[in-house]
């Protein structure tokens, strides 16, 4: 505007010298108009500007094209600087928020924005997942009117939210959420949604885990201070001391099994991956057989199938265990004159250890649960048989530590099998 003035005066003062001679020599009436039409030209030019300018204002755009005469130029060649400037700060901005926002929506934890009336603003995809919302349609709607469990009104309704809220929904399966409330802002409230489903599942399995030792351990207990109590007490000939020291003894050593497979359990689940150590199937295959003939005493007939050339790869101690433990349950269970057939296949594509049993079998809806510790279908059946109810566990955590699954098939009265299933990495092939 500095520039401006000096060259608006200058204009007028040039049309002044034109007109003042002109009014003077000729007549006063022509040196007045000279000056006014000189003013009027410029008063035009400038209104033609302005008007531009005008109409730029109420539809600004990133127009290139916009330009003036003189200083007019200027002052639209600095409005397009910063509208360019101001729309690419507002681009800038938009793209900032854009990534802020595609961060939320793959946050594992979910995400709800309300007002100070618990209305949704805001909520990430994983909240519409956990909380059945939808971002779109539930805008502007009490979370309580779409999330109805009694337990959250009532936790939003006290407005106490120095604990978190675990809330259990049940919908096609049995989902825990942890529910945390932060006030953010002015008057608004962030909700953190958590699953701790898995969690809440391993501290259930903990406590059933810790019930079922304690219950395992008590059993044998109880029954030695039960007879320790009666020796103490009562005088035996010495025929009926050895029968209560036999059955003393029988605790003793079921006690002893027990914390053995707890801390075989325990240094399977802590050692390192296992090495790729060949393992001698067939000698494996031989020593199976005759343990399995041994614990069957004669009351079953042993079969050993084998399709294919080629041993196994890794920790052998592990995979004798899980082997071992597989067979003396198929004996353990397969009533006397049954047949226990122990198969070993190779193929290019992998390799599988089978037993197969003509025993009892077991319910379809046990087989899921019966590689979890202490998990019996029968537990007066599983003692007289004289397992821990940690076999299977074992089994289990050394094959999935040789990357091998465990798959178990069984009808009620027509037996059982029970397949390890190992990839192609663990086998090695013989050659020829």
């Amino acid at each position: 505007m500095s520039a401006y003035l000096p060259r608006a005066l200058l204009f007028a003062l040039l049309i002044g010298l034109v007109a003042l001679p002109l009014g003077y020599f000729a007549t006063p009436w022509m040196g007045w108009s000279l000056f006014c039409i000189g003013l009027g030209l410029q008063l035009v030019w400038h209104t033609r500007n302005f008007s531009r300018l005008e109409r730029w204002s109420r539809q600004p755009l990133l127009d290139a094209s916009l330009e003036g005469d003189g200083e007019w130029d200027s002052v639209f060649r600095r409005l397009y600087s910063h509208e360019k400037e101001l729309l690419g700060k507002i681009a800038q901005r938009e793209r900032d928020i854009a990534r802020l926002i595609a961060a939320v929506h793959v946050m594992n934890d979910g995400v709800v924005l309300l007002d100070d009336h618990f209305q949704i603003q805001f909520c990430n995809k994983t909240a519409e997942r956990q909380l059945g919302l939808d971002a779109q349609s539930d805008r502007g709607s009490v979370l309580t009117h779409i999330v109805r469990p009694p337990e959250l009104i009532d936790y939003l309704a006290k407005g106490d939210f120095a604990r978190p809220l675990i809330l259990r929904l049940e919908r096609h399966f049995e989902r825990v959420l942890s529910l945390y409330v932060i006030a953010y802002a002015e008057n608004s409230w962030l909700l953190q949604v958590k699953d701790v489903t898995q969690t809440d599942q391993l501290d259930r399995m903990r406590r059933d885990f810790v019930a079922n030792v304690s219950h395992e351990l008590r059993t044998p207990l109880t029954v030695l201070a039960g007879f320790l109590e009666t020796l103490q007490e009562i005088d035996f000939d010495a025929a009926e001391r050895r029968h209560y020291l036999g059955l003393m003894a029988e605790q003793s050593t079921r006690m002893l099994s027990i914390v053995q497979d707890l801390l075989t359990l325990s240094s399977i689940e802590s050692a390192p991956p296992p090495e790729n150590d060949p393992v001698d199937m067939a000698g494996l295959l031989d020593k199976l057989k005759r343990d399995a003939e041994a614990l069957s005493d004669g009351r079953h007939r042993i079969v050993v199938e084998r399709a294919g050339q080629g041993d196994l790869c890794g920790h052998e101690s592990e995979l004798v265990s899980a082997f071992g433990n597989l067979v003396a349950n198929a004996v353990r269970y397969t009533p006397a004159g049954g047949t226990v057939t122990l198969s070993w296949k190779v193929s290019p594509h992998g390799a599988e250890f089978a037993v197969r049993d003509t025993g009892i079998g077991i319910d379809a809806k046990h087989i899921p649960r019966l590689t979890e510790r202490f998990y019996r279908v029968d537990r007066g059946r599983s003692r007289d048989a004289g397992g821990t109810g940690l076999g299977l566990a074992i089994a289990k955590h050394s094959l999935n530590r040789h990357q091998a699954q465990l798959e178990i098939t069984s009808q009620i009265g027509q037996g059982s099998c029970f397949t390890a299933r190992f990839p192609a990495s663990r086998v090695a092939l013989a050659e020829g």
